[in-house]
């Protein structure tokens, strides 16, 4: 079979690694599979799968037209247009959309296209920008304007910013091209996205929970000599990971942490970007790792890893430190606490502080203990070889049934 990927990037990020795991499985098992991309580079090792999508300068002209007049999504004509001439050569039986926002791709185009081809269409949600008017994240701000129409969105400076406000037009646009689609169904990672889905205009078609994964041969358990070369030897180590620390990923709950926990017993750990002064002088800021064994060196090392994001698709970063043997404790923010039960670590009402701060302390003290092979054991259910087999299965069973 013969499979054609969407997305923004290929090969690298969160998404484009899940695309080219997912083609390597289907090349081992003797199928072919293309991947479509619209932004940056491609590694070597991936480059057989990449079909590039337009230019750097049809992007940047996109992103401009994009944050004055709130159009991601509605640009790129030229490049669309060429990238639907090749989905016509290379003949694809699936047709399988990732991430389509990122300033690469004209979608009314796209899926006007898709309607006269009458292919079978799957598409992986990683956020909830495709029934919004605007935005990728509404439930930091407690917004459900997207379950009956967006107007003007008071969140616009946020991803995708924009100068001006086309919620109400993006929104019914969006409906228009995305609903009543033959042969369509979605994929999202959580059963929490699947909830916000099926209210949203996109609630008839079928909606399959398949988790994103990890690759269990990367992370795992490591030896480590962090606490020693940085004198935290006698120290619990609490630890925190995000590419970027801000409101929404729980930057000031490890900040109140700082000030409220002993410093002679205590230490904060935050891997991942954050803006200049943004983070506690208490706080170990390590902005970012030079490879993946000093991450796995990192989660290793941590007495508990703590995620106390306000908005969460699924939240892998938690089965990362699982895999090294690192219980975590969670806020139930969106998808976030779905891999963690008793066995593994504590789920905390979201924004709930005061819970946080008892739950880092009855940890320290001992009064809840968790085994490193059971965080390793719930780590397991998430390999991505395994989970990403179950795309490869749906693919073999739409096409059976086509026949």
């Amino acid at each position: 079979m013969k499979i054609l990927m969407i997305n923004s990037v290929c090969g690298i990020r969160s998404t484009g690694r899940i695309c080219t795991d997912i083609a390597e499985l289907l090349e081992e098992q003797g199928h072919v599979c293309k991947i479509a991309y619209g932004r940056e580079s491609v590694p070597e090792k991936y480059q057989r799968y990449a079909v590039k999508i337009g230019c750097k300068t049809g992007v940047y002209g996109h992103a401009i037209k994009s944050r004055i007049f709130d159009c991601v999504g509605f640009s790129s004509k030229r490049a669309t247009r060429k990238l639907i001439k090749q989905i016509k050569a290379y003949n694809p039986d699936i047709i399988h959309l990732h991430n389509l926002h990122g300033y690469y791709i004209h979608v009314g185009l796209l899926f006007r296209f898709l309607r006269e081809y009458n292919r079978p269409v799957l598409w992986s949600f990683y956020d909830c920008w495709s029934f919004t008017g605007h935005c990728a994240h509404f439930d930091f701000y407690g917004c459900e304007q997207w379950k009956t129409g967006c107007k003007k969105c008071a969140y616009k400076r946020e991803y995708p910013k924009s100068i001006f406000s086309r919620a109400r037009y993006n929104y019914k646009k969006k409906g228009q091209l995305f609903t009543g689609l033959p042969n369509l169904q979605l994929i999202v990672p959580s059963h929490w996205m699947k909830s916000v889905a099926t209210q949203s205009y996109m609630k008839d078609y079928t909606i399959r929970v398949l988790p994103n994964g990890i690759d269990l041969n990367a992370f795992r358990g490591i030896e480590s000599d962090f606490k020693t070369k940085k004198g935290l030897t006698d120290k619990f180590i609490i630890l925190g990971v995000s590419s970027f620390w801000n409101k929404m990923k729980g930057l000031e709950f490890f900040n109140r942490l700082a000030k409220d926990l002993d410093e002679k017993s205590f230490q904060i750990v935050l891997v991942g970007q954050a803006e200049e002064g943004s983070v506690s002088e208490k706080i170990l800021h390590i902005p970012a790792t030079n490879n993946m064994q000093e991450l796995c060196a990192l989660y290793t090392s941590a007495d508990v890893f703590v995620n106390p994001t306000l908005q969460e698709t699924q939240g892998l970063t938690t089965v990362e430190a699982f895999a090294c043997g690192t219980p975590a404790i969670v806020f139930n923010s969106g998808g976030a606490a779905e891999c963690v039960d008793e066995t593994c670590g504590l789920v905390v009402a979201r924004g709930d502080y005061q819970n946080l701060l008892n739950s880092v302390l009855r940890v320290q003290c001992g009064e809840v203990k968790f085994d490193k092979q059971d965080c390793i054991r719930i780590a397991q259910k998430y390999e991505a070889q395994r989970l990403y087999q179950d795309f490869v299965e749906l693919y073999e069973n739409i096409i059976k049934e086509q026949k």
